[in-house]
């Protein structure tokens, strides 16, 4: 069993929990992920790893309750236990070749939608801290699904942005990555995490202004180990499995309406399990 050492609500349906998993939080590396179980009848559910603690041993993840097994999650608090915490699982991000920045050739844009800015944090937070400038691109639907502001701007130039202009600016986050690059500046690499149609556009918008750009993908995923084959995604034409050989890969090769087709599959049994979950019945 795994405690929950802490947990915080940073809105509605996003919750950041801390749990105690000492061998994970000393091997844990930015961009790596766990597989969690809360109990027997939960499912086993991909989180990346949002921040570790080698010295108190504490992992966190930051997840949103969208379905049943969130939900069930949801119920529990500091002190309660999970059942499972399996990892750290994927590779680490491929961010440690960027040039640091008294090379004077480092510019780096972090882009998070929505949950996806629980990974673009660690990741903004590790460039900068190992000498990158950053600037982090957060999109949202509106100010009431805002997350982890003060967090991000520790680490970068942040600029917030909602569909619906609620929070002050309006626009969507290729709008913001567009005027920046038409105002002059010179990005060496953009990160880009988020739902699959946000990562599209924006490998789309870099692409014609040929911006090396890294995607971390959180396609339906079972084991974790690479047995199942449910994560299974187009990089370059080629099958990849994004637990073993991703979760990070090169924008411009994603087949992202395969993944979006893929990620809708189970959507009926999803809305079942949801509803018998309302009623007690899982």
């Amino acid at each position: 069993m795994f405690e929950i050492i802490d947990r915080k609500d940073l809105n509605n349906s996003t919750i950041w929990i801390k749990i105690h998993a000492p061998d994970i939080a000393k091997k844990a590396k930015v961009g790596q992920f766990i597989i969690l179980r809360t109990d027997e009848f939960g499912e086993r559910i991909p989180f990346t790893i949002a921040e570790t603690d080698a010295v108190s041993g504490a992992v966190s993840v930051i997840y949103q309750v969208v379905g049943a097994s969130t939900m069930r999650l949801a119920q529990l608090g500091k002190g309660d236990s999970i059942l499972d915490f399996v990892g750290p699982l994927g590779n680490p991000s491929e961010i440690d070749g960027t040039p640091s920045v008294s090379d004077g050739d480092n510019k780096v844009a972090v882009i998070g939608g929505g949950l996806g800015c629980a990974i673009a944090y660690p990741q903004a937070k590790y460039l900068f801290e190992h000498g990158s400038d950053v600037d982090i691109i957060a999109g949202f639907r509106n100010k009431d699904l805002i997350i982890l502001e003060d967090e991000m701007r520790e680490f970068g130039n942040l600029i917030t942005i909602t569909d619906d202009g609620s929070n002050g600016r309006k626009g969507m986050v290729t709008d913001a990555l567009k005027e920046q690059i038409e105002n002059g500046v010179k990005y060496d690499l953009v990160i880009a995490i988020g739902p699959v149609i946000m990562m599209k556009f924006v490998c789309k918008l870099t692409k014609e202004y040929n911006i090396k750009t890294i995607v971390s993908l959180n396609p339906i995923m079972i084991d974790g180990t690479g047995m199942c084959g449910g994560c299974r995604v187009t990089v370059g034409g080629k099958v990849k499995f994004a637990c073993i050989e991703g979760p990070d890969f090169d924008g411009h090769e994603v087949d992202f309406d395969e993944l979006m087709r893929r990620n809708v599959m189970y959507r009926e049994q999803e809305n079942h399990a949801c509803e018998l979950f309302k009623e007690a019945k899982i």
